[in-house]
């Protein structure tokens, strides 16, 4: 009996050295495999990163562009010197109508004051008999 429980050993013994074997087999493979997928993941990442480099590069390069076709912002003062040519230059021709219209309207004025100056002139020279005061004294007498 002696002899089967030594080969029974035996037995479990190469069995559980397959198992071990196995499972170390197993663990490698496995452990190789992890090592080729975080091998991918750091190249697609590292590809990421490059691509981020660039983009940030051209980004970069436009904003310069855009920087140098903008013309550069106007302050408050230019702004309003601006408003005030603007202004100045709807304003002048009104202007300009404003004073023709203002010589012509002196003008008109100074004719109409020479006309009544000649119509009080004329009106001046022309006489009232004193007889129509008296005929109308006579006849207020004669009625009464």
């Amino acid at each position: 009996m002696n002899y089967s429980i030594f080969f029974k050993l035996e037995y479990l013994l190469v069995i559980l050295s397959i198992v071990i074997v196995y499972l170390l087999f197993y663990v490698f493979s496995k452990d190789s495999q992890y090592n080729k997928n975080i091998h991918s993941v750091a190249s697609v990442v590292e590809e990421l990163n490059r691509e981020i480099f660039y983009l940030k590069k051209e980004l970069e390069k436009v904003k310069a562009q855009l920087a140098q076709q903008q013309q550069p912002r106007m302050n408050d003062e230019e702004i309003y010197q601006e408003i005030e040519r603007s202004v100045y230059d709807l304003v002048r021709p009104i202007s300009h109508g404003l004073k023709q219209v203002q010589d012509r309207m002196q003008a008109i004025d100074s004719q109409i004051d020479s006309r009544v100056s000649s119509l009080e002139n004329g009106v001046k020279q022309i006489s009232i008999p004193s007889s129509v005061y008296g005929n109308d004294d006579e006849k207020i007498i004669s009625f009464y």
